[in-house]
């Protein structure tokens, strides 16, 4: 029985995204499946199930998006494919902020703000913590409730967040939040070593 591959799935796909999760996926050791990028993804799950097994080593990170379709669009029915895989070990989710207000939210267990900083509030699309606590808006967040994820981690506009995740400086949030997902699911590579967080393990106690 081959064992199952490790992804990370990220619910923002435009061309800002695919730079920044790209150079995150190179600078944490892992792969990003470029071709699930779109605004809205037009990839099939079977399609991206397939691109997961083609990547030579974990963890994979993965992009859906519904280009703010209302309900569920084809990201999400591609991304609930992917996430119920029984190939498939999903070991975070990173919910990606957007403008919406038409009922399209999700539970989070924790946000990251445009500075860096852990909170147990939602965030906008600029990276700025919002009232709510564990509840983002997004366009490609209708399903997450139903997928059971370990751990799912807001953030707000991959790439952008008023230039602070440019993936010109590293897209820094996005790595983060990817680090905080490896780091909280154990997930080991002798290639990788996260002193970020480690150092930082004081904020996670208490969200």
């Amino acid at each position: 029985m081959s064992e199952k591959r490790k992804i990370i799935i990220i619910t923002d796909g435009d061309e800002y995204a695919k730079r920044a999760v790209e150079r995150v996926a190179s600078e944490v050791g892992g792969r990003c499946i470029s071709l699930s990028y779109g605004n809205p993804t037009l990839l099939t799950g079977p399609d991206v199930l397939n691109l997961i097994k083609m990547a030579p080593y974990d963890p994979v990170l993965v992009m859906f998006d519904d280009s703010g379709l209302i309900g569920e669009g084809s990201g999400e029915t591609a991304m609930k494919y992917i996430a119920s895989h029984k190939d498939i070990e999903v070991l975070g989710l990173i919910a990606v902020a957007s403008n919406t207000r038409q009922n399209e939210w999700t539970r989070v267990d924790l946000s990251i703000d445009r500075e860096g900083k852990l909170t147990p509030y939602g965030v906008d699309k600029n990276g700025v913590p919002e009232l709510e606590i564990g509840r983002l808006h997004g366009d490609t967040v209708y399903c997450i409730d139903q997928l059971h994820i370990p751990l799912v981690v807001g953030v707000g506009d991959i790439g952008k967040m008023a230039g602070k995740d440019s993936a010109d400086i590293g897209a820094p949030i996005t790595r983060k939040a990817v680090e905080l997902i490896l780091e909280r699911s154990g997930f080991n590579n002798e290639q990788y070593n996260t002193p970020y967080i480690e150092e930082n393990m004081d904020d996670f106690s208490e969200i």
